[in-house]
This record gives structure tokens, C-alpha cells and sequence, in this order.
């Protein structure tokens, strides 16, 4: 998280960014510790307001490419007959994945961060003020296209999944591992090109395990289906 990418510098934190200037790295790490102290505030009176209405939210995090959009098309596709859904969306720029969303049938909210490679629990609390959300619903975040900062940020969520595609190197747990130690759940996604690729899924469990040995595992396509059950069956189990 750094000035340079822009990424700690939202409508939430800026006046914490802007009120010091780095001096010899000492100011640095405090307005990361304020700005991660004030987001963990605001993500705890959002978790007590999911809390309160009973929505189970699920913060979706990944790299880019790796196929959440279409995971979540496919989830609410299923679900929606029968399970109220909401989506908050996050790219840098662009409407095109809320829009996506909206045609699968559940309201979208798109949140835009510019330079910013993740969203904050400040963003999720102004997305809440337009989404009006239900009791006893569900509610995905997928969040920006990035396996660092976005595992560093509590959204108030009360599960964290990570996608990684079978088109990725299957050594992705070693080199971000705190996404995969923070996460409840790892979807393997894109198994039907594994004939194509060199990645080996029992690698990725070995040493995501290492890590978290709670960690979950789903093996899933979302272009066949192949694996959508044991996802939804998981989002059941975890609703109740």
C-alpha cells in the first residue's frame, strides 16, 4: 500500500493521507496503521449492520482474468429463484461488470477506485447507502482484480474467497500468502483447460495448506458448470 500507486488514497482516508508527509519511513508506516485502524472501525459498524439484517457477505477476491464475473453470473443465476442477492463491484474504471450483473438478475453497485487496486470498508459503507439491502439476503463483493492489498482490508465481510485460475501458476499461495491465510475458501477455477495448461491443483491445496489448513477448496469451471454445485452447496451451508 503506498503513495506511489495511489492505493491508500480514498474519499475515506485522505485527510489522514494528506495530513503528514513521509519522513525517513517513520510517518509512512503511521498513516498505514491509522488508515488501517480507521478502516478496521468502519468495517466493524458494517459488519454490525449485515449483522442486524442477517445478510451473509462474501468479499470475492482474485487477480484479474482469473473469472469472478462469471462465477457470480453463474451464482445468481442459480440462486436468484430463490435467494435475494445484491453485488458491490469494484474495477478502476468502467461499468462493464455491474452492468453484467444487473443482466443476471441481481442489483449492482459499481464502485470506480481509479488508482486505487483495492476497496475499503468506507467504499462498501457509501455502496450500502444506494443498494438497500434486504433481510436475510446475500451479498457479493467482488473486489478489484489484486491478491495484495485487498487481502489487507476488512470490508465487514463474513467470508473471504479467493479465485485462482488454472491459467495461473499453481505456486500462487507461496508468493501472496496472506491472501490465502486470511481466506475460508479457495475456488480453483477454469479446470477445463487443465489438459491445456502446466498447473497442478494438488500443489496449490499442498501449499495453500501450509498456510491455512482450514482453507476450503472448490474445482469449478465456470464455462461448463463442472464444480458450480459444491459452490452453491457451499454458500447454502454458510448462510444459515
Amino acid at each position: 500500500m503506498c503513495n506511489t500507486c495511489g492505493c491508500n488514497i480514498t474519499p475515506g482516508n485522505r485527510p489522514l493521507v494528506m495530513a503528514e508527509k513521509p519522513k525517513n519511513g517513520v510517518t509512512t508506516v503511521s498513516v498505514l496503521q491509522n488508515l488501517l485502524s480507521q478502516n478496521n472501525h468502519q468495517a466493524e459498524h458494517n459488519r454490525a449492520h449485515f449483522d442486524a439484517q442477517k445478510v451473509l457477505v462474501i468479499n470475492l477476491m482474485s487477480s484479474p482474468g482469473s473469472g469472478k464475473t462469471t462465477i457470480l453470473e453463474k451464482t445468481i443465476e442459480s440462486l436468484i429463484p430463490s435467494q435475494k442477492i445484491f453485488v458491490i463491484e469494484g474495477d478502476q474504471q468502467s461499468e462493464r461488470d455491474a452492468e453484467r450483473i444487473e443482466k443476471s438478475g441481481a442489483p449492482a453497485i459499481q464502485i470506480n477506485t481509479g488508482t486505487g487496486c483495492h476497496l475499503d470498508a468506507n467504499m462498501v459503507h457509501q455502496a450500502l447507502k444506494k443498494l438497500e439491502l434486504t433481510n436475510n439476503s446475500i451479498l457479493f463483493v467482488e473486489n478489484v482484480g489484486n491478491l495484495v492489498c485487498p487481502a489487507l482490508f476488512d470490508l465487514g465481510e463474513l467470508k473471504r474467497v479467493v479465485v485462482i485460475s488454472v491459467t495461473e501458476g499453481d505456486d500462487k499461495p507461496l508468493k501472496y500468502p496472506y491472501m490465502f491465510r486470511s481466506s475460508h475458501l479457495c475456488i480453483i477455477n477454469k479446470t477445463d483447460l487443465l489438459p491445456y495448461v502446466d498447473f497442478n491443483p494438488e500443489a496449490v491445496m499442498k501449499y495453500a495448506r501450509q498456510l491455512n489448513a482450514d482453507l476450503e477448496f472448490v474445482h469449478m469451471s465456470a464455462k461448463t458448470g463442472q464444480g458450480i454445485n459444491d459452490w452453491l452447496n457451499w454458500i447454502i451451508r454458510n448462510s444459515k
